[in-house]
């Protein structure tokens, strides 16, 4: 293959990772009018005030969305994963990309 072909073959491979990378983004704004629920724990700004809860204010959103499904599927074990379970079985893929923009979105340790 000549250089020719590596251009165009890279350029195909963007335009097929581009629009994946931008739909796996959610939307903040859909995700704090769905959060509602999970302040019971977690707190209203993504801060727990009880130390068995994790805060989720400023986590990695990669993380938060592989978190989510994971609990969704019945992966995560331990602790209060029967909540979180019964939680995230209700929720769609947007939501979870939604949850997980807007807790990522908010300052660590809400500050």
């Amino acid at each position: 293959m000549n250089m020719k072909h590596f251009a165009v073959a890279g350029l195909f491979a963007l335009g097929a990772v581009a629009p994946a990378a931008s739909m796996a983004a959610g939307d903040a704004a859909a995700g704090k009018a769905k959060a509602a629920v999970c302040a019971a724990c977690h707190g209203q700004n993504g801060v727990a005030q009880i130390p068995i809860y994790p805060n989720l204010a400023g986590q990695n959103e990669q993380y938060l969305v592989a978190a989510l499904k994971a609990y969704k599927a019945g992966q995560r074990q331990g602790g209060q994963a029967p909540v979180m379970q019964g939680q995230a079985t209700g929720l769609s893929d947007a939501d979870i990309a939604n949850l997980a923009a807007y807790y990522a979105s908010l300052p660590a340790g809400g500050k």
